[in-house]
């Protein structure tokens, strides 16, 4: 996307918006390059949008990361950051299908700040150092089947993996285009009902104390997502719960980062 708002195929000077683009440091390099020069513009009403980055290799969670949904929740709020791992298969272009899974009746939705890891990070020293190794931010819509997580045993895994459980995009925005996320406005709507509206200043812990914390633990590679939680909303802690069926359409937005929309449908063999 050209600083007009113009959208260019960058193919010819990029193979794929993956980890070794991020470690090789592309995103710089692709602002030295005149992007009307690529070709003609993108009709984005007319094309399918991908996720904007390639399959990461690592897709971490963090649960519970706003007080108000860990209320909901009726959970404390944790006294150090609740990670999980979710299949990177799960993420799907920001307008693509959902498919509810087979067995699965009470899925729900969860808007999210994901950040992108631009470098590897391996025990940091501090959130500084953890700032400076973000990228970017996108929407993630943190898909989940409750019945899955939370009643067949085990860990949170099995209801956060099913195929498409993970929309993504529509953008990439760097960290120098959108500096500051500490209050950015959460949005996310039902068949046009509101049922998420929080900000990001209510996240518990912040993204860069996130990428310091997560490096203690495991070394963070260019390109690794972290989904940073959701405010409350969720279908889960509404009374009565309120959960997704086929032709359900959910619309997600988050200040600066865009819009997303999905159509839900019903997974068959």
């Amino acid at each position: 996307m050209t600083e007009d708002g113009i959208a260019v195929d960058v193919s010819a000077r990029v193979a794929d918006l993956d980890g070794d683009f991020f470690a090789s440091g592309g995103v710089g390099k692709l602002r030295d390059v005149d992007l009307h020069s690529l070709g003609p513009a993108i009709d984005l009403s007319t094309t399918r949008l991908g996720p904007p980055i390639a399959r990461p290799p690592k897709l971490i969670c963090i649960g519970l990361n706003y007080a108000d949904h860990a209320a909901e929740s009726g959970l404390p709020i944790p006294t150090e950051p609740v990670t999980f791992f979710k299949a990177t298969n799960t993420i799907v272009g920001p307008n693509d299908e959902v498919l509810l899974p087979i067995g699965g009746l009470k899925t729900d939705w969860e808007i999210e700040l994901a950040v992108l890891v631009g470098r590897t990070c391996r025990y940091l020293r501090g959130e500084e150092e953890a700032d400076e190794a973000i990228v970017g931010y996108a929407i993630s819509n943190d898909i989940s089947e409750r019945a899955f997580q939370l009643e067949r045993g085990g860990q949170w895994m099995k209801g956060k993996s099913c195929e498409t459980f993970n929309p993504l995009g529509p953008w990439l925005v760097t960290k120098d285009d959108l500096p500051d996320v500490s209050a950015l406005e959460m949005v996310l709507r039902v068949n046009g009902d509101v049922v998420q509206h929080g900000s990001t200043s209510a996240m518990v812990v912040r993204p860069p104390y996130l990428v310091w914390y997560l490096s203690q633990f495991m070394i963070l590679e260019p390109g690794d997502l972290i989904n940073t939680g959701t405010p409350a909303g969720v279908g889960l802690g509404r009374r009565p719960p309120r959960y997704l069926a086929p032709g359900d359409v959910m619309e997600l937005s988050i200040t600066g980062l865009g819009t997303q929309r999905q159509v839900c449908r019903r997974a068959v063999v």
